[in-house]
């Protein structure tokens, strides 16, 4: 699910969990969950900005995410592990994006602000898509 949607409300989880009985501590559960999976997300994020910063990227055009690249590697490895799940286009798009606002948030210095991420999760949050139909099916997986 991560991989359509940053930030899903309470409303999407029980909608893609009906074996779940949901309750507030159970709710409370998942969106820390995906807090710490956008928490993991925003450190790759990051930590490839920087270096791609230090090996010398001077236009943030040049930094591309594909299926072949190191930076899709760790994040499939980390969401992904048993490559269950096609990662959508859409998905690659939307972090290709974000390693593009980390890059240039840092090279314009703003990493000195101690909320200079903000901007760029109110920028990110906008991005979500919509989780597909079969999800909800209980023998998708």
């Amino acid at each position: 699910m991560f991989f359509y949607t940053r930030y899903p409300s309470s409303n999407v989880l029980k909608t893609y969990f009906p074996d779940v009985k949901f309750n507030r501590c159970i709710t409370s559960q998942l969106i820390k969950w995906f807090s710490n999976f956008r928490e993991f997300y925003y450190i790759q994020m990051e930590k490839f900005a920087r270096q791609a910063i230090a090996d010398g990227v001077s236009d943030v055009k040049d930094i591309t995410v594909s299926r072949d690249s190191e930076l899709f590697r760790a994040l499939n490895m980390h969401y992904n592990k048993a490559n269950d799940f096609h990662v959508p286009d859409r998905f690659l798009e939307v972090a290709e994006i974000t390693l593009h606002e980390f890059y240039n948030a840092i090279a314009d210095t703003k990493d000195s602000d101690p909320s200079w991420k903000k901007a760029i999760y109110k920028v990110i949050c906008k991005l979500d898509s919509d989780v597909p139909e079969e999800f909800k099916t209980s023998s998708y997986l």
